[in-house]
């Protein structure tokens, strides 16, 4: 089972976040969990860890964004993609929903309107768990790209961000469900 809170305060994402303390130290909750929180991003070079968004020297920065950090006790990063994916399927799905439009798409772990970028993720192991952190742009001026936000759309973060809070926590609940009814064949 996984845990999910909505933090209610703003919090600055630098890339440090994305670490297996970060869920515990803000909320006290252990084990497999997404939280999400508002608040602007602004991620340096050395925080980085998408490596070719390193070798590219392409920093992100967004004045403010929705922002989910997930952490599950399982070290495999292909799974940890595949969950992140999932994610971010849930968040396009519910956005182009919310914002009554069929030109919004994902596009690998990106969330896209046209030439206009919505989003930014990563999946990545700690020592102790994997960890995804995908944000969607809330308001789209002073980013270093291309971008669109929420507020392009009218869309309420707090309730987009509820929203995919409880369908990814369902999600991994009914996958988990599906793991354990089925026996081992021969």
């Amino acid at each position: 089972m996984i845990k999910t809170k909505w933090i209610d305060r703003e919090i600055k994402y630098d890339g440090l976040q994305l670490c297996s303390s970060f869920i515990r130290n803000e909320t006290g909750i252990e084990g497999d969990a997404i939280v999400a929180f508002t608040g602007p991003a602004d991620v340096p070079i050395e925080h980085m860890v998408d490596l070719e968004d390193v070798a590219m020297n392409a920093p992100i920065f967004s004045n403010s964004m929705l922002h989910f950090i997930v952490e599950h006790s399982s070290r495999d990063l292909a799974l940890a993609v595949a969950r992140q994916r999932l994610l971010v399927s849930i968040a396009a799905d519910e956005l182009r929903a919310l914002a009554k439009t069929r030109t919004i798409e994902r596009i690998g772990d990106d969330i896209m309107d046209g030439e206009f970028k919505i989003s930014v993720s990563i999946a990545t192991l700690s020592p102790a768990s994997s960890l995804i952190h995908f944000a969607m742009n809330i308001i789209s001026i002073g980013t270093p790209v291309k971008t669109r936000g929420l507020a392009d759309y009218s869309v309420d973060p707090k309730k987009i961000g509820e929203s995919i809070l409880t369908k990814y926590a369902n999600e991994i609940g009914t996958m988990q469900h599906a793991v354990e009814k089925v026996r081992f064949v021969d």
